[in-house]
């Protein structure tokens, strides 16, 4: 057998072998790995390479190679699902670096973390105030995760008391120029509303690359020909009730405990618009008529 169809057939059957056999082993990134599961990838395409280029070893025994790295690592996962010893002893444990705002040095040393390495880290956080860090730890995959201070968390629905309605996944109903029939009968749409949407954008289904609907059954397109603009696409609004009384409620904060007539009479003047755009959307006519 000529050297280049030996070459070719023991590289695909080096890839047919790893494709089937890393399967097994699950869907990871690179930034999730253990360090036993890089240096498995490592020696696995090792050994791939093995096989496909060194036409004086036995082809069989590299993918038998291969098939044991395989079983040793789907072994070591399951006893890690089965056992949380055996996850805590194979792929170590969270550390704390900062606890009720105070750094842990001896931990920081642990884990061999300098502080630029740690400032790295909660920058990455967008943080860049050690004294707004209430807890930080490490988790064994070197990811730091953060939680602020109460003062300094961004304020939320509930944090307002507002009760919001509750959102589906956005279906892409569009894919390269195909409608996607199963994701259209999941928003309880057809090709008929479909359709009809975008005859409202003078656009064809085959010159759409991308569309997608959200719950609220507004359609997002986008076209193949950037150049070509579309009639009247729908925006998502803003919710400007909802930012209004993220204002209110920061303002409100602002002003405890303070004196400052100014910071006072600019809450009531937004307490008081917001009360007014209330009112608009409970009842908008008869005040669009005034």
């Amino acid at each position: 057998m000529q050297a280049w169809l030996e070459i070719t057939l023991r590289t695909l059957a080096a890839v047919v072998s790893l494709y089937f056999l890393t399967k097994l082993l699950g869907k990871r990134q690179v930034s999730e790995l253990s360090v036993f599961e890089y240096i498995t990838g490592i020696t696995i395409g090792s050994l791939a390479a093995y096989i496909g280029l060194d036409q004086d070893a036995q082809w069989y025994l590299g993918i038998l190679s291969i098939a044991v790295w395989v079983a040793v690592s789907y072994a070591i996962e399951w006893l890690q699902i089965k056992s949380k010893k055996s996850r805590d002893f194979l792929d170590g444990t969270s550390q704390v670096l900062i606890r009720d705002g105070q750094l842990m040095e001896d931990n920081l040393k642990k884990e061999k973390i300098t502080a630029d390495e740690l400032m790295q880290g909660l920058r990455s956080k967008d943080v860049f105030r050690l004294a707004d860090v209430e807890f930080a730890l490490i988790e064994p995959s070197g990811e730091i995760n953060v939680q602020l201070k109460k003062e300094h968390q961004p304020l939320t629905a509930s944090d307002l008391g507002l009760v919001m309605q509750r959102e589906r996944t956005p279906q892409i109903i569009i894919m390269d120029g195909n409608i996607m029939d199963k994701q259209l009968r999941v928003e309880g749409l057809d090709e008929r509303w479909l359709k009809q949407e975008l005859d409202k954008l003078d656009v064809k289904v085959e010159d759409v690359f991308l569309a997608q609907v959200d719950s609220n059954r507004q359609l997002y397109v986008d076209l193949y020909d950037d150049q070509k603009s579309l009639n009247h696409q729908k925006q998502p609004t803003p919710n400007v009730l909802l930012q209004l009384k993220q204002i209110e409620a920061t303002l409100k904060k602002a002003a405890e405990g303070s004196q400052d007539e100014k910071s006072i009479r600019i809450e009531k003047l937004v307490g008081r618009f917001r009360e007014e755009l209330e009112q608009l959307l409970e009842d908008p006519l008869p005040r669009l008529k005034q």
